[in-house]
């Protein structure tokens, strides 16, 4: 054996090793939570009302503001974010307004995600005087979207070969045209892991929506009414083991650790499966 076949035997042994230690890590995160939450979930945890005192309650309405404030916040992030990822990659010129564009997008990124919190706070619930709404959190939300969104958008784009934009011109296509009907499509997979990556951050995140969408839930179960206050099950979590009177707080967080995992999950098979047929298609 040469020395090169020995080498590369050790670095794929390396990246083995490093694979699956992740795989360690995430079991040993994710397995205690499901042995404990799984069985705490069944149909009436998924169906009734939470309450603030008395136990046995469910998560039906937290369950139900957590899809609505996620899927709400990519129909506001998505364009806005896929637009500017197409734009810097495909029909920006250097110069000070593309400095400009990307120092922004940068900036927005570094921000915690609790100064977005904040900040919601300050315009929607305050300033706007909602109060706390699943709008006003969606819309934060979206805030948290948009860094990650442009920034894949535009690296899933400049990753399409240059031979393809040639080969559409020389057709005789535009430019607009091209990038419609032949980089955009090409850099699909790369956009859809992308809002994947979105989704479950968002499905996850709690210091935004504390302080924008509350931490109670409306009446009515479910409400669509993007103007009432809508407790997703992230921020459920927090406010049972930090604050909460109910006397089987750790089963509601358990129950709801395990049932955002799952969601999680799903959102994810949800995307990838579309993405792999997607993929199969194009070989």
């Amino acid at each position: 054996m040469g020395r090169a076949q020995l080498v590369d035997r050790i670095a794929t042994a390396v990246l083995w090793a490093v694979g699956i230690l992740i795989l360690l890590i995430l079991a040993g995160f994710l397995l205690p939570i499901l042995i404990e939450g799984l069985p705490v979930i069944d149909w009436q945890f998924l169906t009734t009302r939470s309450s603030a005192v008395r136990a046995g309650g469910g998560v039906g309405a937290q369950l139900f503001n957590t899809v609505y404030i996620t899927g709400l916040s990519l129909l506001f992030s998505l364009p806005v974010g896929v637009g500017a990822g197409v734009y810097l990659a495909e029909y920006a010129r250097p110069g000070r307004l593309t400095d400009v564009i990307r120092l922004s997008v940068e900036a927005l990124a570094s921000v915690p995600s609790i100064v977005l919190g904040l900040f919601g706070m300050i315009l929607f619930v305050n300033y706007m005087g909602w109060g706390f709404t699943i709008l006003g959190g969606a819309l934060s939300l979206a805030l948290l979207n948009l860094p990650v969104l442009v920034r894949v958008t535009e690296e899933a784009i400049r990753a399409v070969p240059q031979s393809y934009r040639e080969g559409s011109l020389g057709l005789g296509a535009t430019h607009w045209q091209t990038t419609a009907k032949v980089v955009l499509p090409s850099a699909l997979p790369g956009i859809l892991t992308g809002l994947t990556l979105v989704a479950g951050r968002a499905l996850g995140e709690t210091a935004v929506l504390i302080y924008t969408a509350g931490v109670t839930v409306s009446r009515r179960f479910p409400n669509p009414d993007v103007m009432v206050a809508g407790e997703t099950l992230a921020v459920r979590i927090w406010s049972v083991t930090s604050e909460g009177l109910v006397p089987d707080a750790d089963r509601i967080a358990m129950g709801s650790s395990a049932l955002l995992i799952l969601l999680v999950l799903i959102v994810n098979l949800l995307f990838a499966l579309p993405l792999y047929r997607y993929r199969r298609r194009m070989r």
